[in-house]
Formats: C-alpha cells, structure tokens, sequence
C-alpha cells in the first residue's frame, strides 16, 4: 500500500495516518467495521494508494478512484466512483443501484462483508481504471527527404 505524497495535512501526517486517527475517533462497530473493509481493501493490491479528500474521506486509488470510505450514524458507506460500470455477482452492492455512475455498499451494525467478494469488486474496479486511461499518442514518424 503506498500513500499519496500529495495528501500530506497542514501538521504533516500521511492520509494513511489521518485514516488512522479516524478510525480510532469511532470507538464504536463503525471503527471495527472501517478497519476490516480498509484492510480487505488494501489486500485486494499491494499498489492501492490510500488518500484523505473531502474534508476528511478515506478514498483508496489505483489508476484513478477506487472507493470513498465514510463512517454515518447508522452505517459505515463504502462508494465506488464507477461502481454501476462493475460487474457485482456477489450483490454486494445495495445503495445507488439507479444511479448512471456510483454504487455504494452501506454496512449497518453487526453486518459482515465477504472478503473475496469485496476483494473481487476491488480488483474490478482497478481493471476498470486501467481500461479506460488512455495510451500515450505515438508521435507521427517525420518525413525524409
């Protein structure tokens, strides 16, 4: 797991290190439940890039946006920026499921999340990133004469 230089806060710590601090706020199932979803994630590829966005959202990348991680009174949110354009045959998706881009898996308390599913979906999503960069233009080869 690497994290994102760029995601440094103004005191300095990592968004690895923010995401820690995080989790040790919620003292609660919702800290337990980030904790086992972070790791299944991170398990998934050893390249998966941990970053703190929106005023303090867990995001995991490769080649692009993987998932937003959030912590909500009644549910821990796991949201994958292009989840609808993922295959999901373990149905772990249940949020956003009319939605054109995002799909979202919401954990309420004393729910479980199967491991290789979530694994699976990671590893969709990364192939998905990687599909649709764009390979670098070869330039035209110049004339002679």
């Amino acid at each position: 797991m690497k994290t994102s230089g760029a995601n440094k806060s103004e005191a300095g710590a990592s968004a690895s290190e923010r995401i820690d601090a995080r989790i040790r706020e919620l003292d609660d199932w919702r800290g337990k439940t980030l904790t086992s979803l972070r790791k299944t994630i991170l398990d998934a590829d050893p390249e998966i890039i941990e970053e703190w966005k929106w005023m303090g959202s867990p995001v995991w990348s490769r080649d692009g946006m993987i998932a937003v991680g959030n912590a909500h009174k009644d549910k821990v949110k796991l949201t994958f920026s292009h989840g609808a354009s993922l295959p999901d045959p373990d149905k772990l998706f249940n949020n956003g499921l009319n939605g054109k881009v995002w799909r979202a898996i919401d954990v309420s308390e004393g729910e479980e999340i199967d491991a290789n599913a979530l694994k699976a979906l990671v590893r969709a999503a990364i192939a998905y990133n990687r599909a649709k960069k764009k390979p670098a233009r070869a330039k035209p080869a110049k004339a002679k004469g």
